[in-house]
């Protein structure tokens, strides 16, 4: 998990109906200092987020700036490489990458935007 300074910590990132249910988004957040690029992923109330970074070659997951792939059965699918992800924990289940996990960072949605947690 990435630490965050005061300021940084609730931040909204994002409005939660700005995310479909058992969709993506993409975000900018400021972690550790430097501005980084997030997967939010949304399940009904909760969303889940990631560095938009695969861990097999360090390239971002989106084909094109917010947009991502998804496999038919259902994981996050890295543009470049193929790489496929669990969005349960984030964890890699096929490709070059598989057994290593996207790096998570804590959100929690409140008062129906999504904040850095």
């Amino acid at each position: 998990m990435s630490s965050l300074n005061p300021c940084e910590a609730h931040a909204p990132l994002l409005a939660l109906d700005a995310i479909a249910d058992g969709g993506f988004a993409e975000v900018e957040a400021t972690l550790d200092g430097d501005a980084e690029s997030l997967v939010l992923f949304r399940d009904g109330a909760r969303v889940q987020a990631w560095l938009n970074i695969c861990p097999h070659a360090g390239r971002r997951l989106d084909w094109s700036p917010g947009q991502f792939l998804r496999a038919k059965t259902g994981e996050l699918v890295c543009a470049a490489h193929g790489a496929s992800f669990s969005l349960t924990d984030g964890v890699c289940v096929a490709g070059p990458c598989r057994g290593e996990s996207l790096r998570a960072v804590a959100v929690r949605v409140q008062d129906g935007q999504v904040v850095l947690d």
